[in-house]
């Protein structure tokens, strides 16, 4: 009974311990990507709003709205957290 525990557990610390190396791999090509090609990526940003605001000023401005009330929202989080 015990021994079963044991490789139990010995068999899910393998499967984590792969899972992370996977997620690692799949993670660090991503953020190196970023790194390389960060001009890029900001400039296609910039020309993706720039085509927003001409086409449908309406939606820029739900955009902006919804990102400023989820700032508010952690900044309210943080805040809780350090009075806690």
């Amino acid at each position: 009974m015990e021994e079963e525990l044991l490789n139990k557990i010995k068999n899910y610390e393998e499967e984590i311990k792969s899972l992370k190396e996977k997620l690692e791999t799949y993670s660090h090509s991503q953020k190196e990507y970023y790194q390389k090609n960060k001009d890029v990526v900001n400039e296609k940003a910039k020309e993706r709003l720039k085509k927003i605001a001409q086409d449908n000023p309406d939606k820029l401005k739900e955009y902006r709205k919804t990102a400023y009330l989820k700032r508010k929202e952690k900044l309210k989080i943080l805040e809780k957290k350090e009075f806690i």
